[in-house]
């Protein structure tokens, strides 16, 4: 549906009129097409104190596409080494290189500061580290014009090299919805992606829910990015779900996810083992709990959470999950920051986060296979196009980038998570909300 305010403050009008009246003023994202892959200018490489990983954080950065600089007059993203900040005085040094520079970010730039995981042994080291997390979500909430800034950390007895993938995501247009998130490398050796225009080519994925909306989409880019697709979504959406099929060159897999087969037939479309498994059915049966009658409740359970428990635990148990594969589970920001009325939904998507949580680490060590999750915010879909109007624009506005995002904003954040090469990524919960002002 379209976005009719965002389109009014793109002209001098609107600006003017909501500049008066202290109103939000989004700016057009600019989102991954053929066109525009990446972004346009240079990579401002910059280093708070000392780095270890100075030299090789450069060579990473050199393989994204963006000229690196040390200077640079209007930069299209800004990376900032403070893997170096070990007390409250290193601080400083954060403050003393974003500074100066922060003003003459592009519009739709990228801000990326690169720290550590916290020390146990270490308080005034975690405390450092810590506070970076405030700075970003504070400064994600400042720059404005499109912009987004996002916290990495990388382990110290990881390599950069681990970061390529995530780096080369939040760093291009494909991370336009994603912004004041924190991600948290672990040091498993990534694989190796022999062509990034296709790093999906020759592994086999299936999404759930794929007959249209955020499923289909996924499986859109999935298929541009290389993969074999394999489409899932309910008998009832079956005409649905073969046209999409159809248009992706992918197989259509009419089922119920919660029947007590679903994993075997899972199994048997994919014969040679799935490289891929995204999550992505959901329902939603809304009503205060006062009023919610048991059979709402299960329906919800059953359908977001119960069923990605199964068939996750019975794929990996068969064997039909691939090492080296990616399962990517779909959450919400409603599972982080509740919502009135959907207390089964809320419950339900939380319940995906603390199956990505505490799966992600075993998976990878008895597996070789990552988990991990997207949790959209407001995204335009026709089922947020049926909200009320006050609510829908409400729900548009309350993030940093004042605007509803896109099916595809999701979809990218997917193909990052099931990358050969996002070996390091796993465990993590990824908000695809604009950096929502609900949750923290």
């Amino acid at each position: 549906m379209a976005d009719r305010y965002l389109h009014l403050t793109g002209t001098a009008p609107g600006r003017f009129l909501t500049r008066r009246l202290g109103l939000p003023q989004p700016v057009p994202l600019r989102r991954w097409t053929l066109e525009t892959p990446r972004l346009d200018g240079p990579l401002l490489h910059l280093t708070a104190g000392t780095s270890a990983i100075r030299d090789g954080l450069a060579k990473v950065l050199a393989t994204t596409g963006l000229p690196v600089e040390t200077r640079a007059a209007r930069p299209a993203g800004i990376v900032l080494d403070a893997t170096g900040a070990t007390s409250a005085r290193g601080l400083a040094e954060v403050h003393a290189a974003l500074h100066p520079v922060v003003r003459s970010l592009a519009p739709g730039g990228r801000i990326v500061v690169i720290g550590t995981p916290l020390s146990s042994e270490d308080h005034h080291q975690a405390a450092a580290q810590q506070a970076l997390e405030g700075f970003v979500r504070s400064l994600g909430k400042e720059v404005g014009r499109g912009s987004t800034v996002q916290l990495l950390r990388i382990p110290a007895d990881g390599t950069p090299e681990a970061a390529e993938s995530t780096l080369r995501f939040l760093l291009s247009p494909r991370s336009a919805y994603v912004s004041g998130q924190v991600i948290e490398l672990t040091s498993d050796a990534p694989g190796s992606v022999p062509d990034w225009a296709a790093p999906l080519t020759g592994r086999t994925a299936l999404v759930t829910g794929a007959a249209r909306g955020i499923g289909a989409s996924v499986a859109s880019v999935l298929a541009r990015d290389g993969a074999q697709v394999i489409v899932l979504d309910v008998p009832g959406a079956q005409d649905d779900l073969v046209r999409t099929a159809d248009r992706l060159g992918a197989t259509a897999l009419p089922l119920d996810i919660t029947a007590p087969d679903a994993a075997s037939r899972i199994a048997a479309a994919a014969p040679d083992g799935l490289d891929v498994l995204v999550h992505n059915a959901g329902i939603t049966r809304d009503r205060r709990l006062a009023n919610m009658p048991a059979e709402r409740w299960a329906q919800v359970i059953e359908v977001n959470l119960d069923s990605v428990l199964r068939t996750t635990d019975e794929l990996l148990a068969s064997g039909a999950l691939n090492r080296g594969g990616r399962i990517v589970a779909t959450a919400s920001i409603a599972g982080i920051a509740g919502n009135v009325g959907q207390t089964n939904y809320a419950a339900s998507k939380a319940g995906v986060i603390g199956l990505v949580r505490s799966l992600g680490p075993r998976a990878a060590a008895e597996h070789g296979v990552t988990v991990n999750a997207v949790a959209p915010g407001f995204i335009e879909t026709r089922m947020t196009a049926a909200v009320p109007f006050l609510i829908r624009e409400a729900g548009r506005r309350m993030n940093s980038l004042s605007q509803g995002g896109l099916p595809a904003d999701v979809a990218e954040a997917v193909a990052w998570f099931a990358q050969p090469a996002s070996g390091a990524v796993n465990g993590q919960v990824l908000r695809v909300c604009g950096q929502s002002l609900l949750g923290a």
